[in-house]
C-alpha cells in the first residue's frame, strides 16, 4: 500500500512539474518596464559600462550582500565541521 501511495505521489508531482515546464512561454520573454528603464538610465545612474555588473552591483547590492553572507555562512559551517571531524580522529569504524 505504502510503495502505491508512493508511486500516486511521485507520478503527480512529475506531471505537475512537466505542465509547469511545458506552459512557460520559450524564446518570449515578458517585457517589464524596469528592462527599458536600466537600459535607458543604467549608465547615467551608475557609472558602469556594462549593465549586468550596474544592475548587480548598484541597483540590487542588499540582495549581493545577502547572497555573500548566506555563502559565506555555509562554508564558515562545512569548515567547522570538518575541524571537529578531524579533531576526532581516533574514532573506529565498525
Amino acid at each position: 500500500m505504502r510503495t502505491k501511495v508512493a508511486w500516486f505521489t511521485l507520478v503527480v508531482l512529475a506531471a505537475g512539474l512537466l505542465f509547469a515546464a511545458v506552459s512557460l512561454p520559450f524564446g518570449s520573454p515578458a517585457m517589464s518596464d524596469m528592462d527599458d528603464y536600466f537600459i535607458a538610465h543604467g549608465q547615467e545612474q551608475t557609472g558602469a559600462n556594462n549593465i549586468v555588473t550596474s544592475i548587480v552591483f548598484d541597483f540590487r547590492a542588499f540582495d549581493t550582500l545577502g547572497e555573500a553572507c548566506v555563502l559565506f555562512t555555509a562554508v564558515f559551517g562545512v569548515s567547522v565541521l570538518f575541524r571537529l571531524r578531524k579533531k576526532e580522529e581516533d574514532y573506529e569504524y565498525e
